[in-house]
């Protein structure tokens, strides 16, 4: 048998047809597209919870609460990067997810924060980070309940997972989690942002009246 017919391949057809099947999956794809809108619209209209605890976590410059990890932006965006206590090492999918993350400069442009939080001590965390050669902001939970709290740490173990918290004032409020597949693709700024309650902050979306917004292109 050669090479060529051994080789798992899609089907081979002319140019007509496959321009054909092309434009009717291309109506499948608008379709995702406009679902995809509609889910992050009811995203952004997402009731919100007080929080009323106050945690405190370990990071580069010392204690700090949750209200700091905002640094003084309106959303802060915390994923949980799973690692254990007495683990040496983060879990190979986090770490996969983290080396994934691109340019994310858009996020404190549009009022947004993003951490990364771990219950494993403070010293594992900025060891891995040096190997690793990361410059995400990474806070150490374990002196708090924030992990359990949070669904990032159950009875079976460590979880990872995305949450999402609001500011007004020195008031903090939870808006949004997601946990397993629903962190995938969540590498970008457009994706992250899609996760808050502002939103992309760009006058495409459906948002509420008074959403901060700019011109999609402008």
């Amino acid at each position: 048998m050669s090479e060529r017919t051994s080789v798992p391949s899609p089907k081979v057809v002319s140019e007509g047809e496959w321009q054909s099947q092309r434009k009717s999956l291309l109506e499948q794809e608008k379709e995702l597209t406009r679902q995809l809108d509609r889910v992050n619209a009811a995203r952004r209209r997402l009731p919100m919870v007080k929080l009323e605890k106050t945690y405190t976590f370990e990071g580069p410059n010392g204690k700090a609460t949750l209200l700091d990890l905002f640094e003084g932006r309106r959303q802060l965006i915390v994923y949980h990067f799973m690692f254990d206590p007495a683990w040496e090492q983060g879990c190979p999918g986090c770490t996969g997810y983290v080396n994934a993350l691109g340019d994310l400069s858009m996020l404190p442009a549009r009022n947004t924060s993003f951490v990364l939080i771990s219950r494993a001590p403070l010293a594992k965390l900025e060891g891995y980070t040096k190997l690793k050669g990361w410059k995400w902001p990474w806070y150490s939970s374990s002196a708090s309940d924030f992990n359990r709290d949070f669904r990032a740490t159950t009875d079976k173990g460590e979880a990872h997972g995305l949450s999402v918290f609001f500011r007004i004032d020195d008031d903090i409020f939870h808006t949004y989690s997601t946990y397993q597949r629903g962190t995938e693709s969540l590498t970008d700024s457009y994706a992250l942002l899609d996760r808050t309650p502002y939103g992309r902050q760009e006058d495409f979306e459906d948002s509420p009246p008074g959403w901060p917004q700019k011109p999609t292109y402008g």
